[in-house]
């Protein structure tokens, strides 16, 4: 598959948004443009539900507009979807037929189980947990699904969000009069109340959307957050109502330079909370999950599966990005390849002698951080630990949460235990004294398996570990072919296996050809 370029429309009740995809040939996604204007066509919409025609004009006009914009960057594709403000328009038609005439897109409608179901379509293939409820605020519309076992079981979508909310409670009030406050969130948790299906699940509520993403910037400023990205960041309720408190003891002029909030969001933003917050106690929720992928990124998901064989798989999200991201930065895949066989063998054999005993979580990041090994190189050689560890761990990551991806970042960063100290200086509180100590030991066996694996033509065809007395350890590696860079370089590290040994390591190569 040769590069393809996606452009979808999302035509909401707040925003019309152009988001431009490229997918190279490894479905790797990356946007090339993203535009959005604040139509508010419902301001457009009259009591009677009918969009006037102001309102369809400036639909048109923007849709002209971002045409224009497709057009100079040779979309292959252009997917117009829209949402709640055309859907709950009763001339419908006649603005599908407007836009379709003067522009020659034609718009397809998303009714409300279509809108639920690409929300929920991007978490399952972009979120690793195998159950879970979402939540997509829109302006006009939420949608909310349950999924069990990576299965979609049930979908709804309440006719209203966070500008409805804001019109109903708020119009002609302060964003945080308290009167509104309590009324709005009696109405949200009667709302939620009416599903039975999300009552007390003690499953992962994950929110989608631009009013989930301005929320979980807000909280990781006011924390000062050490890493970026809101994709897969937890929050607990304490966390959400800590947010809640801080909206509301701001005023207008303060909210609007409040760090991490856009400024086309400030008369909306508390209203979201207060969503989140109420489903957050409906479902009893175990966690609160950020997705920056949602109803745009599932629609393309969906297409490239239809169209290219299912490169999105939903049980193998890790593995799919830990590949995809080789490929982003140029890692030669036998070379990584090899260098995760010597770890197997390297960790094996350490497990063999009951040294080093790891379960299948921390062997899958070993395996994954030994793939991924100094993939800052690509950018350069002389800080290729320092770039490593950072494109990793500020990198949104699918199937990963963040503390994974810094784990990640440290085994594909690990050089020596001062950097990996310093790495995780601001986030000390992230991990316990064993799991320290795990990310250091299998930190040293892939350092030590490069150094095995230096002139990268695959020379090392078995190890073993023999244990000599209580103070020394021989690693018999049997080879074949030269070994000269690689008997230097293992020499030079194998401290780093003599800390998991607590011994001294004598290391001795035979040639399995003779």
């Amino acid at each position: 598959m040769s590069n393809e370029r996606i452009g979808l429309i999302d035509i909401g009740s707040n925003t019309v948004r152009l988001v431009i995809f490229e997918t190279d040939a490894y479905y790797n996604i990356k946007e090339l443009q993203n535009i959005k204007t604040p139509a508010r066509l419902y301001l457009y919409l009259s009591e009677d539900k009918v969009l006037s025609q102001e309102g369809i004009d400036k639909l048109t006009e923007i849709m002209l507009s971002f045409k224009k914009v497709a057009v100079q960057y040779e979309v292959d594709t252009l997917m117009p979807v829209a949402t709640a403000a055309i859907r709950q328009s009763k001339n419908q038609q006649k603005i599908l037929d407007h836009v379709k005439e003067k522009t020659g897109i034609k718009i397809t409608l998303l009714a409300e189980e279509q809108e639920a179901y690409y929300g929920n379509y991007a978490v399952l293939h972009s979120i690793n947990s195998k159950s879970g409820i979402t939540i997509d605020i829109g302006g006009g519309s939420t949608e909310i699904t349950y999924f069990e076992n990576k299965k979609l079981l049930h979908s709804t979508s309440f006719p209203f969000g966070v500008v409805t909310l804001k019109e109903l409670f708020f119009e002609g009030k302060d964003h945080n009069d308290r009167k509104a406050v309590k009324n709005a969130k009696k109405f949200i948790l009667d709302q939620f109340r009416s599903l039975p299906w999300i009552q007390d699940k003690e499953v992962p509520v994950i929110a989608i959307g631009g009013s989930a993403r301005n929320i979980a910037n807000i909280h990781q400023r006011m924390i000062e957050y050490p890493i970026a990205g809101v994709h897969a960041y937890q929050m607990t309720r304490s966390d959400l109502e800590d947010t809640l408190n801080t909206l509301e003891k701001l005023d207008t002029d303060e909210l609007n330079n409040l760090d991490g909030l856009s400024r086309d969001r400030t008369d909306i933003i508390l209203p979201a909370n207060l969503v989140f917050n109420a489903i957050y106690d409906t479902v009893a929720a175990s966690a609160f999950i950020f997705s920056n992928k949602g109803l745009r990124e599932g629609v393309v998901m969906e297409y490239l599966n239809i169209h290219h064989n299912n490169p999105f798989s939903l049980t193998e999200i890790r593995q799919q990005t830990v590949g995809r991201t080789a490929r982003l930065y140029d890692i030669h895949p036998m070379v990584a390849r090899q260098r995760v066989s010597i770890v197997d063998k390297l960790f094996s054999v350490l497990e063999k002698e009951g040294i080093l005993e790891a379960n299948d979580y921390w062997k899958m990041y070993l395996r994954s951080g030994a793939y991924l090994y100094y993939l800052g190189s690509y950018i350069d050689n002389d800080a290729q630990s320092q770039n490593t560890f950072y494109i990793i761990s500020n990198s949104n990551l699918p199937g990963l949460n963040h503390k994974e991806r810094v784990i990640l970042a440290l085994l594909a960063s690990f050089k020596n235990k001062s950097l990996l100290k310093q790495y995780t200086k601001e986030m000390s509180n992230w991990f316990d004294k064993d799991e320290m100590n795990m990310i250091q030991y299998l930190g040293g066996i892939i350092k030590f398996s490069e150094a095995l694996n230096d002139s990268h033509v695959n020379v090392v065809k078995d190890i073993s570990l023999k244990k000599i007395d209580s103070d020394n350890y021989t690693l018999h590696i049997a080879n074949q072919g030269d070994i000269l860079t690689e008997e230097y370089r293992t020499n030079r590290q194998k401290k780093h296996l003599e800390r998991i040994l607590d011994a001294n390591l004598n290391i001795k190569f035979t040639d399995s050809t003779q």
